[in-house]
């Protein structure tokens, strides 16, 4: 069958996915923006998106609509000529909601079956929003903004025949009418290339070698922000170091702003929270390398006897089950998304996410007693193999459903 698959970043979500398909015989061709150049084995073509200046007063809660239907005029207006000039016809199409791409394709192809990738669905109360004391207190205007920001995603939902979401919580964020058409399916991770590794080892920029065994702390972020409870780990930092002197601290991650707004005052979160507590570091031991390479990230898991992961009640990074898998020690901030996959105490430990010296507690005795939590550690690396594996569970379910909804 002809399966076409949407995102703005491709692969996306569809990384294992779309070989897969094309493994399985199946003509899969993707849509991108002309931006993305990330190149794979997947027939490709590209969209070109100028999207037109928004007035934020004028538009005040339909800016985000405004941003994202655009998008979806675009994507559409490229698969209408796709059809015109081609007879292009798929017979399952598979696309991110998240940005748009989706919301007209039904007017393209009536005839096709329209899954969509429902990642999150955005909440005046209950979630991300008001989570946080230090994001400032918006208000019933808050309230309503993020109640906003949800039309596209409704209005993607409504014209597709179904949805996947990664787990159980992220669905749940969608209203009940919308709930009843999404599936819970991972994106799978490869616990073969990501397991333990007693022989292990990542070199730092400054040329320091770290071993599996050595007193290591790790905290990874696409970007260092307060979503993924940045600043709670800096604050729980001068307590740590100073009661495990031989400990050293590697924060991966970048200066930008995946989520959530930027500073006020136009400086980097990263420095924001740095300079609160750096008089009371040794910087010596604390090293932040920005993004690394995949390789770098899987090989840091494995050396790491404490892993921090924070998020606010928002979608939980591929990065937690990966360092599950590779047999880490996590310690999650005890939020809705971080509980559906850590059990206390029995595959990992969680510590709320603003309770600081809680934080600095369980890192310490993490850093002093490792063999104290050895069962942890297999039992994270147990519950990926059981609930989250690529390529015994996931990637055949993911499968399973396009399939389904083909001819």
């Amino acid at each position: 069958m002809k399966v076409l698959l949407v995102h703005q970043n491709f692969p996306g979500q569809f990384l294992y996915l779309a070989p897969e398909l094309k493994r399985r015989g199946h003509d899969v061709l993707a849509l991108t923006d002309i931006v993305n150049k990330r190149e794979t084995d997947i027939r490709t073509l590209r969209y070109r998106h100028d999207p037109p200046k928004v007035d934020a007063q004028a538009c005040r809660l339909g800016r985000n609509y405004t941003t994202q239907s655009d998008r979806g005029v675009t994507v559409a207006r490229a698969c209408l000529r796709l059809r015109r000039e081609t007879g292009y016809v798929p017979d399952v199409i598979f696309g991110h909601s998240g940005w748009g791409e989706t919301l007209f394709l039904k007017e393209v192809w009536p005839e096709a079956k329209l899954i969509v990738y429902a990642e999150f669905y955005y909440r005046g109360q209950g979630a991300d929003v008001g989570f946080d004391p230090e994001a400032g207190d918006g208000g019933f205007d808050q309230v309503l903004i993020a109640q906003g920001r949800t039309a596209h995603l409704g209005q993607a939902m409504l014209h597709a025949d179904a949805g996947v979401s990664p787990t159980e919580w992220q669905a749940s964020t969608y209203p009940p009418p919308l709930r009843k058409m999404i599936e819970v399916i991972f994106d799978g991770v490869d616990s073969a290339a990501v397991q333990p590794d007693p022989a292990a080892s990542v070199t730092l920029p400054d040329g320091r070698v770290l071993r599996a065994g050595d007193e290591v702390l790790t905290f990874v972020n696409r970007n260092l922000e307060p979503y993924r409870g940045y600043h709670s780990f800096m604050r729980a930092l001068p307590s740590v170091l100073a009661a495990r002197p031989a400990a050293q601290v590697v924060i991966v991650g970048g200066d930008d702003v995946s989520y959530g707004p930027p500073p006020k005052d136009g400086r980097r979160w990263k420095d924001i929270y740095l300079d609160e507590v750096k008089d009371r570091l040794d910087l010596s031991r604390v090293h932040f390398i920005g993004k690394v390479p995949y390789s770098t990230f899987v090989s840091l898991m494995q050396v790491s006897r404490a892993h921090a992961y924070l998020t606010y009640p928002f979608v939980l990074s591929w990065s937690m089950l990966e360092a599950m898998s590779a047999g880490a020690l996590v310690i999650g901030s005890d939020t809705a998304p971080v509980r559906e996959v850590i059990r206390h105490g029995q595959n990992g430990l969680l510590v709320d996410f603003f309770d600081i010296a809680g934080w600095s507690r369980a890192i310490i005795e993490a850093l002093e007693a490792p063999e104290r939590f050895l069962p942890l550690r297999a039992a994270a690396r147990q519950t990926v193999l059981e609930r989250y594996d690529l390529r015994s569970v996931c990637l055949p379910r993911m499968v399973e459903m396009v399939e389904r909804f083909g001819p």
